[in-house]
């Protein structure tokens, strides 16, 4: 009996064998490239936990240069986060801050680029809607009409409202009351009930001769049914806190 156990190892032990012989390179292959992956995996969540964090201290010098009020400090800052960590959301954030110290210092046209920056490489939608909004405007200030229209080909839907409010200040810039007028409606519709800045839209159209519920309201394109949600309201209090620069 202990023969035959015997015989029945060692027969296992030579298929064992036989079948390593066949697939052995290939399931070692296998090993190697998931444990590789998972520790590739690993070492991307630190390296970019390790860029976050050193964005994250560049930015805070970025605040104090801003609280100070120093333009140049600030642009070289955002300058050096744009270069060494372009697509962490404290670069993104740092743009916007950078372009509103410029602004108010006066530096126009480095306001502008950094804006346009931010809308060209932002990761997150809402974060380069917000720059297209703050560039339309500047640009607006400019003269720049037309090219304040194209900047806000590309948004974010949850902007939709405060998009059409600003191609309306555009178009009044450009003295095409209708178009104005159209633009306002639908950013009218857009917003919802519950949103503050309405109010301001009210005050636009009302100096227009197209006060709400008088006038039909022009929805366009913007769906009404994007009224009222969080993501909107989101975006509502951006304009009420002076989006436009």
């Amino acid at each position: 009996m202990a023969t035959q156990l015997d015989l029945q190892e060692q027969e296992q032990l030579d298929s064992l064998k036989t079948f390593w012989r066949q697939y052995g390179n290939a399931i070692t292959w296998v090993l190697i490239l998931v444990l590789g992956g998972f520790a590739g995996w690993n070492g991307w969540n630190y390296w970019q936990r390790e860029q976050g964090l050193k964005a994250g201290a560049m930015y805070d010098e970025l605040d104090r240069a801003a609280a100070a009020k120093d333009a140049e400090r600030s642009g070289r800052i955002f300058g050096d986060l744009r270069e060494r960590y372009p697509k962490t959301a404290w670069t993104q954030q740092g743009g916007l801050l950078a372009a509103q110290v410029q602004f108010e210092a006066g530096q126009a046209d480095a306001a502008r680029a950094s804006l346009q920056w931010v809308a060209d490489h932002a990761i997150e939608p809402e974060v380069a809607t917000i720059a297209r909004l703050r560039l339309a405007g500047l640009l607006t200030d400019a003269g720049q009409h037309d090219a304040a229209l194209a900047v806000l080909t590309s948004t974010s839907p949850a902007f939709e409202g405060l998009v059409a409010d600003r191609r309306g200040d555009i178009y009044a810039a450009q003295g095409k009351l209708s178009e104005a007028r159209s633009a306002y409606q639908a950013a009218y519709a857009a917003l919802g009930e519950r949103i503050d800045y309405r109010r301001v839209l009210e005050a636009k159209l009302t100096a227009m001769g197209a006060p709400p519920g008088v006038v039909p309201v022009v929805v366009g394109t913007v769906a009404a049914s994007a009224a009222s949600t969080p993501a909107t309201a989101s975006a509502a209090s951006v304009a009420a806190s002076g989006a436009a620069k």
